[in-house]
């Protein structure tokens, strides 16, 4: 089976749902994360549990979605940014938007898919789950401004 790659009114749609919040997204260059572009990583398989795609965030909009769906001041938000690395809280609340940002995947005839890690940006990003990250072909990459909080990047990876 092949894997859906969500379109950006998906995305777009899933966010404002749950930040509660207006999101404009606009196409960006491919985000690469690196030791000096700190990211985000979420892993996601499918029932066999193979890694079939990937979204990584920018500290940014990690901090952003980490603080917007629980409306935790955009302060924490820019405080994460300038610290170089999410917090406890703001990397459980991203873990719940990439969770449910899961379900962007599963239409009919796809493969299912389930988040199976949170890479939160931070520490140091697995090797190759960062070189899964730069895989060229089917992905979406966005930039993405979230309403009282702030910009930043998303890349949506099929592998």
């Amino acid at each position: 089976m092949d894997v859906h790659l969500p379109q950006p009114k998906q995305v777009r749609d899933l966010l404002v749902d749950l930040l509660g919040r207006d999101v404009t997204l606009s196409p960006t260059k491919p985000f690469a994360p690196g030791p000096d572009t700190p990211a985000s990583v979420a892993v996601y398989v499918n029932d066999s549990l193979q890694i079939r795609a990937l979204i990584a965030c920018d500290l940014p909009f990690s901090a952003y979605a980490g603080a917007a769906i629980a409306l935790v001041p955009p302060g924490a938000a820019a405080d994460a940014v300038a610290d170089g690395k999410l917090t406890d809280p703001l990397a459980e609340n991203l873990y719940e938007v990439l969770n449910i940002a899961a379900s962007t995947f599963n239409v009919d005839g796809s493969d299912h898919l389930k988040l199976h890690q949170l890479h939160p940006a931070g520490p140091p990003l697995d090797p190759m789950v960062r070189i899964q990250t730069l895989t060229l072909g089917r992905r979406e990459d966005l930039s993405v401004d979230v309403a009282g909080y702030g910009g930043g990047l998303l890349s949506i990876v099929l592998v």
